[in-house]
Order: structure tokens, then C-alpha cells, then sequence
């Protein structure tokens, strides 16, 4: 019996540890609304005039967020894991099918965004970068 016993915290022990371990980031201060201030060569009042944001709002489910982005014609939808050490994976991109006639940032924004691999928070800004040296940069919805 002591042995079952042994055994079974020995269990509940390596369990704690492991889960102690996870590296999904819940940082209230990531679910939010961020409008894009800062991309490529785009001057700002054409991101501001095209409305350029990603949407972080939803509830984060085993360390994933499910956000949406809109670059002034298509919605856009995707996958967001943000790790403790300052990465983040996007996956499941996609978006709706409107044509719509400048699509340039879109287009561009979509074949950017997946290849971001590091975030920071400072403030009330998101930056996100990519290993390229391409950056791009929200400012929170709310703080604005």
C-alpha cells in the first residue's frame, strides 16, 4: 500500500512539474484590440485611413489566441500562440474573398505576418519582428 502510495505522488509531483513548465503565455495585456502604426514603407495616416488592426480580444484556450485582422477590405482570421520567452507562432491564416480596388497592403501584410516570430510589449505598444529585420509595430485601441 505504501508503495501505491509513493508512487502516486511521485506522479502527481512529476505532473505539477511539467505543467509548472508550459511556456503559453496569459498576458491580459495582450488581449486586446491593436491598430498597426508602423509597417514597411506605409505612412501612418494611410494605416490610420484604412482602419489596419489586429484583433486579440478572444479568450485564450490552451495558450492559443483566435484573432482577426482587417487591412481596409478583407477580414482576416488566424491563430496566435505567444510563448514566455518572446516568441509567437501565427497559423491558420485566412481571410474572405472580397476584391476590393488597392489591395497592396493586404497583400502585403498577409505575406509578412506569418514570418513574425518575436514580440515585446512596451507600454501600450505590440512589436512584432520577424529574423529579416521587418518589423511592425500596434499601438493599443484603448490608449489611443
Amino acid at each position: 500500500m505504501r508503495r501505491i502510495w509513493i508512487t502516486f505522488l511521485w506522479i502527481l509531483c512529476l505532473g505539477t512539474v511539467l505543467n509548472c513548465s508550459s511556456i503559453a503565455l496569459v498576458n491580459p495585456q495582450l488581449n486586446r484590440e491593436w491598430m498597426l502604426v508602423s509597417f514597411k514603407n506605409y505612412p501612418k495616416e494611410e494605416l490610420i485611413r484604412k482602419q489596419a488592426k489586429i484583433d486579440l480580444t478572444a479568450p485564450s484556450e490552451h495558450g492559443k489566441i483566435k484573432g482577426g485582422a482587417f487591412m481596409g477590405c478583407n477580414k482576416m482570421f488566424f491563430t496566435a500562440a505567444f510563448k514566455k520567452d518572446g516568441t509567437v507562432k501565427f497559423s491558420d491564416i485566412g481571410s474572405t474573398l472580397m476584391a476590393c480596388r488597392d489591395m497592396k497592403l493586404e497583400h502585403d501584410f498577409a505575406r509578412n505576418f506569418e514570418t513574425m516570430q518575436y514580440f515585446k510589449l512596451e507600454g501600450h505598444f505590440l512589436i512584432l519582428n520577424d529574423n529579416r529585420g521587418n518589423t511592425m509595430k500596434y499601438i493599443a485601441s484603448d490608449w489611443d
